[in-house]
């Protein structure tokens, strides 16, 4: 059985359960259900969970006290290896979204050069995007201007993410040609 057949069949369980028929009986639900939306849902706690373990791996070989070492020094700035093992760790769970959503998700099936490349920057472009403009410019204005407490900032911020690249995903980079 292909990976792809049975995640369909799993959704499809989930699906036929008591309590999520009569959820599907509520009006919207089902447009909130469907396959798409969920697929995206699932996979995007499973991004973040492959951004996570990556960070932990990495955190394992890096060795005692990693959070304090820095890697170099530029003016007052140190560049720690934190962070860079967080940018790692970003950008493996960035690729392993693009191949979820790309497969599962949006099912853009071609895998020619120039399709899968083209999706690819695009794809990495959005997330680069979503991060300046919400996690960087949003976050800085919800705190500085509205006072609002960082967690509960961050945690309003990764709806409007979710949405924006859930967004971009369907119209820009994984579009259905017509």
């Amino acid at each position: 059985m292909k990976l792809k057949e049975l995640y369909e069949k799993i959704y499809n369980k989930i699906f036929s359960i008591p309590l999520f028929k009569k959820l599907l009986k509520i009006p919207g639900v089902p447009k909130l259900l469907q396959y798409e939306i969920v697929s995206y849902l699932v996979f995007g706690v499973l991004t973040t969970a492959v951004n996570f373990v990556t960070y932990m791996i990495m955190g394992v070989f890096a060795g005692k006290n990693y959070e304090e070492k820095t890697l170099f020094s530029v003016g007052n700035f140190n560049f720690q290896l934190v962070m860079l093992m967080n940018a790692v760790a970003w950008l493996v769970s960035v690729l392993f979204a693009f191949v979820t959503n790309k497969l599962f998700v949006f099912e853009s099936t071609s895998w020619k050069a120039s399709v899968a490349v083209k999706e690819l920057v695009s794809f990495i472009g959005a997330r680069i995007l979503s991060f300046l403009i919400f996690e960087e410019l949003v976050f800085i204005l919800l705190i500085n201007i509205f006072g609002i407490n960082d967690l509960i900032s961050k945690l309003i911020l990764a709806v409007f993410v979710v949405i924006f690249n859930f967004v971009a995903s369907k119209l820009v980079i994984f579009r259905k040609k017509r």
